[in-house]
């Protein structure tokens, strides 16, 4: 759409309201609102004020004016609010040079399908996330000098077998039992159906939704592939949409990975792709019916893996998902069907458009722009350099012998394990200056001092289990 066609559609929906939002470097969303009246086509081209150094991770107090540049093609009518309100989701400029700033995400995004389309590989690059959320019906928590707790319930999680609930009606999970079970055990089906029309009726095709492995209200509804930067503000608003959908319903929805013990914790596998004048380049006739090309994407993938990891699993609670000898892909190989590996490739389908990777590693707590622009680079790195991936791993990666076991590479086991990787690996995502050192510094430091350290230097309260009476 453009500007004009905007102002169009405000009188058509008669919009009374219009909400500007965009991505902070964490990858959460922010929004400041004008009435209808104040946006013309002018408002396209120079954008609109505000605070930068009100961020986190952004400008300093002394350089902290930007301004927000609405995308006319980004528009979409807000399910939510009781004033009709069009959503637009903007860029950020800086008000002085008027250029793009490097910290704004979605600007890292733009810039990685330019680097794609600019080096001749490509000319397009799709991705087809699976985001995992719980749905709970009660969360507390706290940390102070003298506590530090916290608690989620849902009325399927197995501990409430025995609770009064006048009258309990039985139907709840036992753990890692919850993958596809119909009602009354699936007591969420409506509300995810709810997500799931509010997604088309906003533009976002859905593919299916169901409930997953987790007992307590672990669900996934899977979205059909888009390009990458598209792909990336669909899932920003189906973040949007989950959470408000749930909380209508005096329900809340949580995307950390982990947010139970002794169950599934919440991934998010990402499907991409790469295409050339509308034919799929991952396609072929080598292993699992992959091109050379799409063999040494994964290769690139596999090699720069450690240092992916700061941006597709950028949070402590991470690599409480990420651990060895259980579900999760945390072996730096890949499979046609072994979903311990880190990359794997589907074969739902024999058709060549559906040829593609699956990076099994990320999780939904990430900034998409930052995450999918990352995986891109690698891939481009290994497609470039022809990185071969080595020999596909097709064996039960827990039956294999000790040594056999041990020489497969593993992912990062803590953030700041894959921080580390980060400083030490990250001359591929600088090429075309898609990153730039400032995002990738500030990206380090940022992580480490507000969530590793704020971590470690927390006592756990099951420290207190282990040691107190030492």
């Amino acid at each position: 759409m453009t500007p004009r066609e905007i102002l169009t559609l405000c009188r058509e929906k008669d919009i009374k309201a219009v909400d500007l939002r965009f991505v902070d470097l964490p990858g959460l969303w922010h929004h400041t609102t004008i009435p209808v009246s104040c946006l013309d086509e002018e408002v396209f081209e120079d954008g609109l004020g505000f605070d930068g150094s009100s961020l986190r991770g952004w400008q300093p107090i002394d350089e902290s004016d930007m301004l927000l540049i609405p995308q006319a093609e980004t528009a979409f009518v807000d399910p939510f609010t009781e004033l009709p309100t069009l959503c637009l989701i903007c860029n950020i400029q800086d008000p002085v040079t008027r250029e793009d700033y490097t910290k704004d995400p979605r600007n890292v995004a733009g810039k990685a399908v330019n680097y794609l389309k600019s080096s001749g590989v490509a000319d397009a690059a799709f991705f087809g996330p699976e985001p995992e959320f719980f749905i709970f019906d009660d969360v507390r928590y706290d940390q102070n000098a003298h506590e530090s707790y916290y608690h989620v319930d849902s009325i399927e999680g197995e501990w409430n077998r025995g609770r009064l609930e006048s009258p309990n009606l039985g139907h709840k999970m036992r753990h890692k039992e919850g993958y596809f079970p119909v009602p009354p055990m699936d007591q969420l089906m409506n509300l995810r159906n709810e997500m799931m029309q509010i997604m088309i009726n906003v533009g976002i095709p859905v593919e299916c939704q169901h409930h997953e492995v987790g007992s307590a209200g672990q669900a996934e509804i899977d979205v059909h592939f888009n390009e990458l930067l598209r792909m990336s503000d669909q899932l920003m608003m189906y973040k949007y949409i989950v959470k408000n959908v749930a909380h209508s319903h005096g329900k809340t929805v949580t995307f950390m990975p982990k947010p139970l013990f002794a169950d599934n914790g919440s991934g998010m596998h990402t499907h991409f792709s790469f295409w050339k004048e509308e034919k799929p380049l991952f396609a072929g006739s080598q292993y699992a019916g992959l091109s050379d090309l799409g063999l040494h994407a994964i290769g690139g993938i596999l090699r720069h893996a450690p240092a992916l990891l700061a941006f597709t699993n950028p949070t402590t609670n991470s690599y409480k998902r990420l651990v060895p000898g259980y579900e999760a892909p945390v072996n730096l190989a890949y499979s046609v069907r072994n979903r311990s590996a880190a990359c794997r490739i589907p074969m739902y389908s024999p058709s060549p458009k559906a040829k593609r990777v699956e990076f099994r590693c990320p999780d939904p707590s990430c900034n998409p722009y930052l995450a999918f622009s990352a995986i891109l680079m690698a891939a481009m790195d290994g497609v470039q350099n022809k990185i071969s991936p080595g020999e596909p791993l097709d064996k039960d990666i827990y039956d294999l012998p000790v040594e056999e076991a041990q020489s497969v590479k593993k992912t990062p086991s803590s953030l700041d394990q894959a921080l580390d990787a980060l400083a030490a690996d990250h001359e591929f995502l600088l090429r075309g200056e898609v990153f730039t050192p400032d995002i990738i510094e500030g990206w380090i430091a940022y992580k480490m001092q507000n969530e590793v350290d704020a971590v470690r230097l927390r006592p756990h309260p099951y420290e207190f289990c282990m040691y107190y009476d030492i």
